[in-house]
């Protein structure tokens, strides 16, 4: 595969110091391996198992210190909104607008996102098929919007757990050209870590490799220096000096 989509970042903007560790390692791959790595962090997780998690700085400064990355590093940018209100100051900063799994048949969400003018990148609910996200292609596409993502993460497996189906990739490519797999959020185990979502990052890199298997055109990583110390998501992202070697072998013929 030429040139996959690649998103990457940590799940959470935890502090300034985080995304300039993250963005700095990002440029180092993309020069070392001709890659376009899109950063990905988020200023408000609004959907948290537990009322004491925490969520992120917010609007104002979590857009100020993804537009800080942005300058700085050159990086594109991608964040996600869950609020129709959010979708204009995010479009002023980032060059993908991100609609969240649970949210996507949102349809106030999808068409504030497509009138930004920037691409939307739509997560695949946990319950629905992947030919069912035409409906949520076509509300956004119906407002504007020039390109549309659509991103696999999974689906509910009983209760807290997730299986991926990967034949959702290829119905999703007769959806749109551009299909992602979520490498990280689909290792999830939903709720299976008293009050906070559990998981094993163990299977991020076969997730990568068998979406590759099913045609995939990009991938996304949650990564961190030490997951482990992660404020949101720790069971699942992937440690930030492992991202290299595993894109290496996605982008191997």
């Amino acid at each position: 595969m030429n040139n996959p989509k690649l998103i990457a970042g940590p799940c959470v903007i935890e502090s300034a110091e985080l995304l300039e560790i993250v963005a700095s390692k990002l440029v180092v791959i993309n020069q070392a391996l001709n890659t376009d790595i899109i950063f990905k962090a988020s200023f408000d997780k609004a959907n948290r198992t537990s009322i004491s998690s925490f969520r992120g700085p917010g609007l104002d400064k979590g857009l100020q210190m993804l537009s800080d990355i942005k300058t700085k590093y050159g990086l594109k940018i991608l964040t996600d909104i869950h609020e129709s209100w959010q979708a204009a100051p995010v479009g002023e900063v980032v060059d993908v607008v991100q609609i969240p799994a649970f949210l996507c048949r949102q349809t106030d969400l999808l068409t504030a996102a497509a009138r930004t003018g920037k691409t939307v990148n739509i997560k695949k609910a946990q319950f629905l098929a992947g030919r069912d996200m035409k409906y949520p292609v076509e509300k956004a596409r119906d407002a504007g919007a020039k390109e549309v993502w659509l991103t696999e993460r999974g689906n509910m497996m009983g209760y807290g757990n997730l299986v991926v189906d990967f034949r959702n990739i290829a119905d999703m490519l007769q959806i749109v050209p551009t299909v992602i797999m979520d490498c990280t959020h689909s290792v999830q185990r939903p709720d299976a870590a008293g009050g906070k979502t559990g998981g094993d990052r163990r299977f991020v890199p076969q997730m990568a490799l068998a979406a590759k298997a099913f045609g995939a055109t990009g991938y996304f990583f949650e990564v961190h220096p030490d997951p482990d110390k992660g404020l949101s998501d720790a069971a699942n992202m992937l440690e930030l000096d492992k991202l290299e070697g595993l894109i290496r072998k996605i982008i191997a013929d």
